[in-house]
């Protein structure tokens, strides 16, 4: 069986999208549903999702562990799978672990590009490593079956993640550093050190984090990928496209700043393009995924690796949640 799998989108969500996502044969998509979000701020959301859920009941269903991924497929549906971009929901309150895993999340980021209460993220001037109450909520993460996602946080932060968690961590959506130099995309190392720890990639389309930004073609973007297969196992490797489609450009504001701050302070290499960019041509929504196809064979890959790629791997790691 052959899944299709987008490890992370952050779309405003409407059923054009969700028929996007079905068009492409999306069986899953890992959704971020918290940036800045408080534990009551989150409940607010999620209600949200009970009525996209109602009002797509076609088309899209929640997802809570790889079977809803398997039956997402034979359905010709998309399983929804939450998660967080930052650890704000859980408070300073270990317990709140367990109650967002009953809602439904999946996935959770220890922190978003600053120091959280966790670990230190990738814009931090001092990566201090994971924190004591850190080590305390991954022990608890592990136990109810939240994923540890290092996306945004720094370098130690991320070996120190991978150390102490006792399952395989993911970095949902990031990009080799050798490739295109943003601030979270990752070291040859560091990827090295997550494959070994049975960790995987989701790589990113999101164009602050390509080469040559909105004109990255789909040349370039596979070769990336086969000199990432060279650092780490492509068994390994999978696509988190972090695509964020219909948002109004306001909601950048949000995602850097949140309520922490009062600057503009956008980051991500795009201090004086506040807006979201362009997605590369060949990559507008998710029905780029068969672009992607083709690309990944036409570089070199096999059939079996290109769908591992582009799903099988995501659905293997969803079975050690």
């Amino acid at each position: 069986m052959n899944y299709k799998i987008d490890n992370l989108q952050y779309c405003n969500w409407n059923r054009e999208i969700f028929k996007f996502n079905n068009q492409a044969g999306l069986d899953a998509v890992h959704v971020t549903i918290a940036y800045h979000e408080d534990y009551d701020e989150l409940l607010l959301e999620i209600k949200k999702w009970d009525k996209l859920f109602l009002e797509n009941s076609d088309l899209i269903f929640p997802g809570k562990d790889f079977k809803d991924i398997e039956k997402a497929h034979s359905e010709k549906k998309t399983a929804i799978f939450f998660g967080f971009q930052n650890c704000s929901p859980i408070e300073d309150n270990i317990n709140l672990v367990e109650k967002i895993h009953t809602l439904g999340c999946r996935f959770m980021q220890l922190t978003y590009n600053n120091q959280s209460l966790l670990a230190t993220g990738c814009y931090e001037k001092i990566d201090s490593g994971v924190t004591n109450f850190g080590r305390e909520v991954i022990k608890e993460m592990n136990r109810v079956g939240v994923v540890i996602d290092m996306s945004h946080s720094a370098e130690k932060s991320t070996f120190d993640a991978i150390e102490i968690s006792e399952k395989p961590i993911a970095i949902t959506h990031a990009n080799p550093s050798f490739w295109h130099p943003a601030k979270r995309n990752k070291s040859n190392e560091l990827l090295k050190t997550l494959s070994q720890s049975g960790g995987i990639l989701g790589l990113s389309l999101y164009p602050h984090h390509l080469k040559n930004n909105s004109s990255c073609t789909l040349e370039s973007f596979c070769e990336m990928i086969a000199k990432t297969a060279e650092l780490m196992e492509v068994d390994n490797i999978g696509i988190g496209s972090d695509l964020c489609l219909n948002q109004p450009d306001s909601v950048v504001e949000w995602m850097r700043n949140g309520t922490w701050s009062k600057s503009k302070n956008y980051g991500e290499g795009s201090k004086n393009k506040p807006g979201f960019p362009k997605q590369p041509n060949w990559f507008e929504d998710a029905r780029g995924f068969s672009n992607l196809e083709n690309g990944l064979k036409k570089i070199g890959f096999s059939e079996n690796e290109t769908n591992g790629i582009l799903g099988n791997n995501w659905y293997n790691f969803y079975k050690t949640i």
